[in-house]
């Protein structure tokens, strides 16, 4: 391996100069095609802008912005430039982007809008070493363009070369579930090796026939690592800014890949059965959703037979093509990762036409480290290791990850390294997993995250919680029970859910959401979903009581990452007094407590 991540893009110019590299959406809406000489052409252009702005080789370079294309162009132009790029998202508060301009010690930032403007300034005496400051949203890149003529192509090749495989491409601050986050150094080669592994293992995804339209945050991994699949392989690469307007752009752009979540998809399976509730197919829409689990399953034994064939060619017509259509239409793939999907999902999607491929990876391992392949698949895992990673399970049930994309260590911080990275190589995820006998890896839970009661049970949550959050009023929940008797759980309702299910469930369309979660009718909904969880759980890990919360949990809020993830210590300090409800018999300030349930 030799180069950088530049180099993925230039060997595009050089195979397919004119090929369509990126389709933009400008700001009428309309979709055009950048082809991969005009996009290095552009990369080029910034990147002599910020090397005649004083950047040298090295420095870093922050990124604040939501996804779009112009988060794409300046990422490649600070590497041209020989740049560290520094990722930071959108909703980070003033002390965490104070932070984190001081830890990384970026000497540059790039901004979307006059909010983050306003919160930069707001923070700028902390950050003096931030000399420049460049915005999407002005004239700003036009500007660089025009100071950049000044240097040289030689002296731009010459900045460009001065990166190599073991040099850090970018210094990744995770979204974090637990604590303050870490930043991760990421080296061209960590990225260049996973990046060339999924590429090679998947080209039916990411090649020259795939498009992928990307809403994900290019701040997390994830995000990231799809959009240097789509330059490596030849994927046409679409950016949709505001998960609000998703809708409407995957009709435009018919993406053959949908990077996503777990909660996008459980809005998809959602939003199409409430949309059948409305229109009175609420009972087909469940009948084709059986059909199509039980399609899918088959696949895993020998196949369907003639009977249940006929019955999902039916189903097809009738109801998975308005699904696949929510989607644009050509979806034939979802790249899953973040959070662990469920079995049910995987299995519904495959059944309707819409593969969802699973991946498992953290920050520290450059994103994927196994992934489900469209011909190497088994549902409920997260796939097999990448060509040339290693995976070992510990003696705790610790997973544990070797491979070349392995990070470098943690920024400014030896002491965690230590803690997670051991002499062999060998990164500690602090994920629990198993291995099946065909290499397929299951992630059970997280070390931090495993309940203990005071029974002595040990509680994985994760599980518990994938089949609460299937049924389409529960928008998140977290379990509880550290030190008490039992396992309870805290639930948030789908606001869109619940209005859509109103008339059908007998609730008054007028009663806000705090009244209505105390209503016996709503209890009883949420009771089904605990005691479908129940049945798939033993006797120590059943939810014997819940709670319902008027409040929801948001970004924004800090109750959820990025990526949907409840960020527990968040959840348990802010809802501590719910907490305590649940085994104190209810608390006149809370309202009455929930049912108490026995289980199925």
């Amino acid at each position: 391996m030799s180069g950088s991540l530049v180099s993925h893009l230039l060997e595009r110019v050089q195979q397919r100069p004119g090929a369509e590299l990126i389709r933009r959406k400008d700001d009428d809406g309309q979709w055009s095609a950048v082809s991969a000489i005009e996009f290095t052409e552009q990369v080029r252009a910034l990147a002599k802008g910020i090397a005649a702005s004083g950047v040298q080789p090295g420095d870093r370079v922050a990124l604040m912005s939501r996804t779009r294309y112009e988060w794409t162009l300046v990422d490649y132009a600070i590497w041209y430039a020989g740049a560290v790029s520094v990722p930071i998202y959108v909703t980070s508060s003033a002390e965490q982007l104070a932070w984190m301009l001081s830890d990384s010690g970026a000497v540059a930032i790039f901004l979307e809008s006059d909010a983050q403007a306003e919160l930069l300034e707001s923070v700028a005496p902390q950050v003096p070493h931030v000399a420049h400051r460049w915005r999407f949203d002005t004239s700003d890149l036009e500007q660089l363009v025009s100071i950049g003529a000044i240097v040289g192509t030689d002296d731009l090749e010459s900045r460009r070369s001065t990166a190599t495989p073991s040099s850090p491409a970018t210094i990744v601050y995770t979204s974090g579930t637990s604590g303050r986050p870490k930043a991760c150094t990421l080296t061209h080669g960590n990225l260049m090796f996973t990046v060339d592994a999924v590429v090679s293992a998947a080209p039916q995804v990411f090649g020259e026939s795939g498009s992928v339209l990307l809403f994900l945050p290019l701040a997390h991994i994830l995000g990231r690592s799809v959009q240097l699949r789509c330059i490596r392989g030849g994927a046409v690469l679409g950016h949709c800014s505001d998960i609000d307007d998703a809708t409407e752009d995957v009709q435009h752009f018919e993406p053959t890949v949908l990077p996503a979540v777990p909660a996008n998809l459980a809005k998809i399976f959602t939003d199409a059965e409430l949309t059948a509730q409305v229109q009175g197919r609420g009972i087909l829409f469940s009948l084709a959703a059986h059909i199509a689990e039980d399609y899918s399953r088959s696949l895993e034994t020998g196949g369907p037979g003639r009977l249940l064939v006929a019955r999902h060619t039916v189903m097809d017509r009738l109801v998975y093509r308005s699904v696949r259509q929510s989607v644009g239409g050509n979806a034939e793939y979802v790249v899953s990762g973040g959070a662990a999907l469920g079995e049910s999902f995987g299995h519904f999607f495959r059944g309707i036409g819409l593969t969802v491929l699973e991946e498992y990876g953290l920050t520290e391992t450059s994103a994927a480290a196994t992934m489900n392949l469209p011909d190497d698949l088994r549902i409920a895992t997260v796939g097999r290791p990448i060509p040339g990673t290693e995976i070992s399970i510990a003696t705790d049930g610790e997973v544990l990850i070797r491979g070349p994309h392995v990070f470098a260590g943690y920024w400014n911080n030896m002491a965690a390294t230590a803690q997670c990275l051991d002499r062999q190589g060998w990164f500690r995820t602090g994920d629990l997993g198993s291995l099946d006998d065909d290499g397929h890896l299951t992630i059970t839970g997280r070390k931090e995250d495993i309940i203990v009661t005071s029974s002595g049970g040990n509680v994985a949550p994760t599980f518990i919680e994938e089949r609460l959050r299937a049924h389409p009023l529960i928008a998140q929940c977290m379990i509880v029970g550290e030190g008490r008797p039992h396992i309870g759980a805290l639930i948030t309702i789908d606001r869109d859910a619940l209005e859509t299910s109103r008339a059908r469930q007998g609730l008054a369309p007028d009663v806000d959401i705090d009244k209505l979660v105390d209503d016996e009718r709503l209890l009883a909904e949420i009771q089904k979903a605990v005691d479908e969880a129940n049945a798939s759980t033993s006797a120590e890990e059943q939810i014997r009581t819940f709670r319902v919360l008027p409040q929801e949990w948001t970004e924004s809020g800090a109750e959820l990452t990025p990526l949907m993830t409840v960020r527990r210590h968040i959840v348990a300090d802010a809802f501590s007094e719910a907490i305590e409800a649940l085994y104190a018999g209810g608390d006149p300030a809370l309202g009455p407590q929930s049912a108490l349930s026995d289980g199925p």
